[in-house]
């Protein structure tokens, strides 16, 4: 594959021509691209010493500064590791209208921990899969991802490293990775071949660019950026699929499968258990001192805890989350209490502002209102389109198997009360002026919706309480009954992956 790559030598004067003719057309496209809110990625991968930096700095010449951002990743740094492996590139989500440059992106991380032994081989193919499926929620909410990767000959690889470490102005460009990248060119290129022919997909297209020649790579990229970006803004103003051409075939990617659990509909849980305040008070004390203790574990081991509380409006989350977190070290925690998007959160992915929360390893992240409000109050109030909706469900499972290939423990909770109970928690606060402020008119708009809200989470339950990740439904008419189970819950889980951890 890459040694078919041709490295042509150009006419440098009638090739800069084309190249000022494609960057007039993509400074005439900017405009069209803020006004449509098409979010562009733009990925530089490549061989050490292929000019990845200087080929960025001439594609952004044309562009306005104010609208892109280049960022170049390089190894991770101690808190980065303590995160899911994704995580640095999901923050880095560009707002619509934008762009964002990668020197070196999410497909460096996964080649220098595999050729540097930190990862196994097994290990690596499962990075790709994360990013065949990144790569397609990213595409299918919107976003267009353009891939280069710059292929130098080995002799003008050894040139140019020759060049630069030759001079005290740019010996410093020159690293041990740069070096061994020339040294195990071999190993490195089988690598780069199955890396670039299993995630050569639609919605992140590979142009493999020859840049022994700088001036004809400066021109195919640019041409390439451009084609692309004329290619996606007229399918988003047909309303049709943007298809890229492409080099060579698309991998054969098949959706994950997830391993359900089994489920029941919320109407059928029994909501008439209770405790006695004495029974509540001891099991309390108990159950708290318990999470404490696992809490110390889950830091030792580095484990992190996701705990996630979804429920009818009234049924407790804030007092059951309360009684959680007093029972923790408060440096080791943070609750997420999780509102209307923002216009920020609101031009990204909406999983941003999931993955811009999440703790460190070790750490307990609860969220107090989850990613599923995507499936349920977005479909119900006409916020998101219902081909989007059905896509999330999807997304959800595989945003989770990827919490739980990093380690963590994830804990989800339908606090579930009945409609009568609902009635008597809002009247209580209604009525009780230090409580009028957790009663809005959008709870009593949404009582209204009960029935057609029933619905959608025994949809949501069905299809995203997997084996990994299941649903628990909390019986929440008696909150000291709502609050033990819950602690419960959160012991057995952890439990679980200690005894896993063995």
């Amino acid at each position: 594959m890459l040694n078919d790559v041709k490295q042509n030598n150009v006419n440098k004067e009638l090739v800069s021509e084309q190249i000022e003719m494609y960057r007039a057309r993509l400074s005439g496209l900017e405009n069209k691209i803020k006004e449509s809110k098409l979010p562009v990625i733009i990925t530089i991968d490549g061989w050490s010493a292929s000019g990845k930096g200087s080929q960025i700095a001439q594609l952004i010449k044309c562009l306005d500064p104010r609208f892109y951002k280049v960022m170049s990743f390089g190894k991770p740094n101690e808190v980065e590791k303590r995160k899911p492996w994704l995580w640095r590139f999901a923050c880095a989500m560009p707002m619509q209208g934008n762009f964002l440059i990668l020197d070196r992106s999410w497909y460096r991380d996964t080649a220098n921990a595999y050729l540097y032994d930190e990862i196994s081989k097994s290990e690596m193919r499962k990075r790709l899969d994360d990013i065949n499926v990144f790569e397609r929620q990213l595409a299918d909410d919107g976003y267009l991802i353009v891939k280069f990767f710059l292929h130098i000959t080995e002799e003008e690889q050894k040139k140019r490293i020759k060049k630069l470490t030759s001079s005290d102005y740019t010996s410093w460009r020159i690293d041990e990775h740069d070096l061994y990248n020339l040294k195990k060119r071999e190993k490195f290129a089988k690598y780069y071949e199955e890396m670039i022919t299993k995630t050569n997909t639609p919605s992140g297209v590979w142009n493999i660019i020859g840049g022994d020649d700088k001036t004809g790579a400066k021109l195919e990229m640019i041409k390439a950026l451009v084609l692309a970006v004329e290619g996606k803004l007229e399918a988003k103003a047909s309303g049709s699929t943007f298809v890229p051409k492409n080099q060579f075939p698309f991998a054969d990617v098949k959706p994950q499968e997830f391993k359900m659990a089994n489920v029941q509909k919320v109407s059928e849980a029994a909501l008439d258990k209770t405790l006695t305040d004495e029974e509540y008070e001891k099991q309390l004390e108990k159950c708290q001192d318990k999470l404490f203790k696992l809490q110390n574990l889950c830091y030792q081991k580095k484990i992190p805890v996701i705990i996630c509380y979804e429920g009818w409006d009234a049924a407790g989350k804030g007092g059951n989350i309360r009684r959680v977190a007093n029972a923790l070290d408060p440096r080791g925690y943070e609750v997420e209490p999780i509102a209307a998007p923002d216009k920020y959160e609101l031009a990204r992915h909406y999983l941003y502002r999931f993955w811009i929360r999440l703790e460190n390893d070790g750490h307990f992240t609860i969220f107090d209102r989850t990613w599923y409000g995507r499936v349920m109050v977005e479909p119900i109030e006409n916020i998101t389109p219902p081909d989007r909706v059905e896509q999330a469900y999807q997304e959800i499972n595989e945003f989770e198997k990827l919490l739980i290939q990093w380690g963590a423990v994830v804990i989800k909770f339908w606090i579930n009360i009945d409609k009568e109970e609902q009635l008597k928690r809002f009247t209580l606060r209604q009525n009780t002026p230090e409580k009028q402020w957790k009663i809005t008119d959008e709870d009593w708009r949404n009582r209204e919706k009960w029935d057609i809200y029933e619905k959608y989470i025994d949809t949501m339950i069905e299809k995203t309480s997997t084996k990994a990740a299941p649903w628990t439904i909390i019986e929440g008419n008696d909150k000291k009954y709502a609050r033990i189970k819950a602690m419960k819950t959160i012991i057995e889980k952890i439990e679980e992956k200690l005894e896993k951890n063995k």
